[in-house]
């Protein structure tokens, strides 16, 4: 047959192959998130779980001192501790709290009061002792709860959260921070404390604040839908495609 022949049948294929290409990548993404929702839907799961199983669990003594390095965050993160000590008010940080569906309500703007606690052999360890509003968040507002002495309190073992892109920078001379970062409250204050620190329940402080906010294993968890609606658009692009391409080629005949 000769090449003049063919050359009207190829031409419509060779219009085609430009947006075939651009829907296929999109149809490729848009399974990509899907993929990347159920594998999130699986972490969440396991989450809620490891956190129903160990806020239920009765305090343990908390790990000495000499195991803190080996220490791991899927090992221990959540765990109920027991501990006695002496805070350090003086160091004390404020961390800029953000709501979470995994805590009590905070109430209005405020920060976490970060705080360390000095052990019997002299160690330290950061506490997150709670919640103060913004227009008590200096000392000298809740003199009350700046308790001096040894306290026994009951904590969760807790790992530094990741830095949002979006966080504002820290401020040390404002003794402001924007996220719960041991590191880097330790080095602004000169303390030398473990990576992780302690989430208090108890005791409440004398006079309510700080507030401790408890976590709670209730985690919102939409990712299935979240998935099913990434392979929903996934389909629909590549119908979309196939109705379009069927509907050139006819006109194109």
């Amino acid at each position: 047959m000769p090449a003049s022949a063919t050359a009207p049948a190829a031409l419509p294929r060779r219009r085609l192959l430009g947006p075939a290409i651009v829907s296929l990548v999109g149809v490729t993404i848009l399974i990509g998130l899907g993929v990347w929702q159920l594998e999130r839907m699986a972490w969440k799961q396991a989450l809620i779980a490891t956190l129903t199983e160990r806020l239920a669990a009765e305090p343990v003594p908390m790990p000495a001192p000499a195991t803190w390095a080996g220490l791991s965050r899927e090992a221990t993160e959540f765990r109920r501790v027991r501990v006695t000590g002496e805070f350090l008010h003086d160091k004390e940080a404020l961390v800029y709290a953000v709501g979470s569906g995994s805590r009590t309500a905070t109430g209005g703007l405020g920060y976490m009061v970060f705080t360390p606690l000095k052990l019997a052999d002299g160690r330290l360890v950061l506490v997150d002792r709670g919640f103060v509003p913004d227009a008590d968040k200096a000392p000298e507002a809740r003199a009350a709860g700046q308790v001096r002495g040894p306290v026994e309190l009951v904590g969760l073992m807790r790992w530094p959260e990741q830095r949002s892109v979006f966080a504002p920078s820290d401020d040390p001379a404002r003794n402001i921070w924007f996220a719960r970062d041991t590191a880097s409250i330790a080095a602004a204050k000169g303390v030398d404390v473990p990576v992780f620190y302690l989430d208090l329940e108890a005791p409440p402080a004398p006079g309510g604040l700080p507030r401790p906010l408890h976590l709670q294993p209730n985690l919102p968890n939409n990712h299935l839908q979240y998935a099913i609606t990434w392979f929903s658009l996934a389909l629909a692009l590549a119908v979309i495609f196939f109705v379009w391409a069927f509907g050139r080629r006819g006109s194109d005949a």
